[in-house]
Order: structure tokens, then sequence, then C-alpha cells
């Protein structure tokens, strides 16, 4: 899949966006609406988007795609677009930008810039994290995953993820943040989270053997699949299984998606190392992330 999605990339880079129509103003407008209205004018349609994904990408007959979401970026006047690229060899969520006069897209992530550049998120983080944690609460580096349980790639980054929090000097904390692309993912996630609240110890084990048995869990029996595995380490599944369907359950979920999204998480395993994004993990490179987290450590 990631060869594919570089060719993608690549596509982007160079592609244009037809310009959308721009809504016409009320000269009865106050100034805040003013605002929104213009913010609104610079973001392309999702008939737009579509056109501009069937131009590019129609020759691929076996690609499908859904439109995320369509907002403002970070940057003022950058529309930020967010699709779900499928085929055979599986889903992507992968965004671009589109310029204010709606004729030129750009791929690549909006980094933060500045002498502290990780404090914001960091702080955002520190204020935020709920979810199950080990590691001492006084640890120099926080390292903070979100992760979804349906998440192939999250599967695959475990065991440089479990080197990572295992260094010294670090407190290690996992956040919830199920992809709407992954059919039981959020069920999982609810699970994940009761499993927390019943057993920090367990919530690890709970955690690795999701995982392990990925593939053979589906939206059909994920409730069976999800409660044995509870059983299996040491927690009561009936309990956990009626934790799941709680509205305070769903509640903790969407409050960690929410803190995800306030720190521009858009795909799992994200990592934070102090506030620093590691968005897309490479067992290749556990030699740099090893001197990232040493490095916080000193900062």
């Amino acid at each position: 899949m990631r060869t594919f999605l570089n060719s993608i990339v690549i596509l982007l880079l160079s592609v244009t966006l037809a310009a959308q129509t721009s809504t016409t103003e009320s000269s009865s407008a106050k100034p805040a609406e003013k605002s929104e209205a213009a913010k609104s004018s610079n973001l392309p349609s999702e008939a737009t988007v579509d056109s501009f994904l069937r131009q590019q990408f129609g020759y691929e007959t076996d690609l499908t795609w859904k439109i995320s979401s369509i907002k403002p970026s970070t940057v003022a006047g950058l529309a930020e677009v967010t699709v779900v690229l499928a085929n055979q060899q599986g889903q992507q969520l992968t965004r671009f930008f589109v310029a204010p006069d709606g004729k030129q897209a750009l791929v690549g992530e909006i980094i933060p810039f500045g002498p502290k550049p990780f404090d914001p998120a960091k702080h955002l983080l520190e204020k935020g994290i709920s979810g199950p944690e080990r590691g001492s609460k006084d640890a120099p580096v926080t390292i903070v995953e979100f992760g979804d349980l349906q998440c192939p790639a999250c599967k695959a980054a475990q065991p440089t993820i479990e080197a990572m929090a295992a260094l010294p000097n670090v407190r290690f904390v996992f956040q919830n943040f199920p992809l709407e692309m992954h059919n039981w993912a959020a069920k999982g996630a609810a699970y994940a989270d009761c499993m927390g609240r019943a057993s920090n110890d367990a919530f690890w084990k709970f955690v690795a053997k999701t995982y392990e048995t990925q593939s053979d869990i589906t939206a059909e029996n994920a409730d069976e699949k999800l409660t044995a595995i509870a059983d299996g380490v040491g927690v009561k599944g009936s309990d956990i299984a009626a934790c799941a369907v709680k509205p305070e359950t769903k509640a903790r979920i969407d409050a960690s998606l929410a803190l995800g999204k306030s720190v521009d998480v858009s795909g799992t395993p994200t990592l934070f190392i102090n506030g620093r994004k590691i968005a897309s993990l490479d067992p290749h490179y556990s030699d740099v992330y090893k001197s990232l987290v040493e490095f916080a450590a000193k900062q």
C-alpha cells in the first residue's frame, strides 16, 4: 500500500483544482458573519473534490475514495481536504491542501514552527490525556500514542512502540483514536477504555491480544471476541461488555478523538514525544526514535 500511496502523492503534487464558484455575501451581514462567509467561500465543494479525484485516479479501476472532510486548515487561506483512498491492498487516510484561488493543491504536512515548536501540542496533551499509562508520572519524557485496535499499521508498529515505551525516563500513555474507515474500531475503543478503568495492568495485555487476533475479529463477532479477550486477561468480560455500551464510555472516546484532532492527528498510529509528532512509524528508524526520546529527556 505504501508504494501505491507514494505514487498518489507524486501525482497530487503536480495537479490543479478547478476554481470553485464563490458565494455572494449579504450587504447586511455583520463583520463576523462576513469573515465566516469568506472562510466558507475558500473551501472547495464536495463536487469539485470528487471531480478532481475522478480526473486524477479514474484510470485506477480498483481504487475508490470517500471524502472525509473539507475544512479550513490551520494556515489562513488554505483549505484542508481529507479523503479515504482504498483498493485491494487496503485503506489509507490522506490529505492535501487547496490554495485560496482553488487552482493549486499541495501534499505534505504543515509542521509547527518557532523557538519551541512542540510546546503547544505538549501543553494540550498534558491537559487532555486520560488514557491508561505506565512509567513514572514524573518522567521527563511523555510519549502519547493515538491508536486504533483495528488498524493494521498499529499492529505492525507495536514492537517499535513497545521498545520506545520501555526506554528509561519515559511515561507512556495510550489514547483511543478509532478511525471511521474501520467497522469495529469504535467498539474496540470502548472495550479498551473500560479495560483501562477496570485494570491498568490487564489493559496492556488486552491491547496486545487484540492486535494478535486482529484478523479474526469482524464487525459481526467483535463483541464475542473482545469479551473473550477480556476474560482471558483476567477481567470479567461481561462487565466490560456492559461498560462498553454506556454513554459515558462513548463520551470518553469522543473526548480522546477531540484531543487527537486538536493536535492534528489524522491517522494511526500517531505518537507524540513531549509534543513532537511522529506520524509514520518505521521499524528501520528505531535508533532515531530512541535518540529523539533521549534528546527530549535532556531539554
